[in-house]
């Protein structure tokens, strides 16, 4: 598997992001907070990481939710995914929303998220007046069916 260097601050060690097993695609981040932090239902929490990194042009990292916070307690990313733009110097903090029925509590050093680094490629937007047609057209939001 190919690596790419992602030169990253951190201020101890045990922040830096790591693949649970060799062929990952998302390297787990940590809560980087003090104390527990509590996310009731319906609500969301911005959970710091305590990570910068420097990503090389034409790559972004996104932040994904972890499977098994989704599944046994519906924790989520809001913004799957969320996008972290090579040219963001910021420390990286996940946006959190509690989807279950009861609150859920974010322990410190709890692996909240993951980071997946995938190339970007900048589109040049044309303006036309009109588009190429296709069978499918203008249909949208389901219109195939479900069968």
């Amino acid at each position: 598997m190919d690596k790419i260097s992602v030169p990253i601050q951190i201020d101890d060690s045990n922040r830096i992001p790591a693949y649970a097993t060799p062929s990952a695609s998302g390297a787990d981040i940590k809560a980087h907070i003090g104390s527990p932090v509590t996310i009731l239902p319906g609500t969301t929490a911005l959970i710091p990481t305590g990570i910068k990194v420097e990503i090389p042009s034409g790559y972004e990292i996104q932040v994904r939710p972890r499977s098994g916070l989704a599944l046994k307690h519906a924790l989520t990313v809001l913004n799957t995914p969320g996008t972290v733009d090579a040219d963001y110097r910021g420390e990286i903090c996940v946006i959190l929303i509690n989807h279950g029925k009861e609150p859920f509590t974010v322990e410190p050093n709890m692996r909240i998220a993951q980071l997946v680094l995938a190339s970007v490629v900048q589109a040049e937007f044309i303006p036309l007046e009109a588009l190429t047609t296709t069978q499918r057209g203008e249909g949208g939001f389901g219109h195939t069916g479900t069968k």
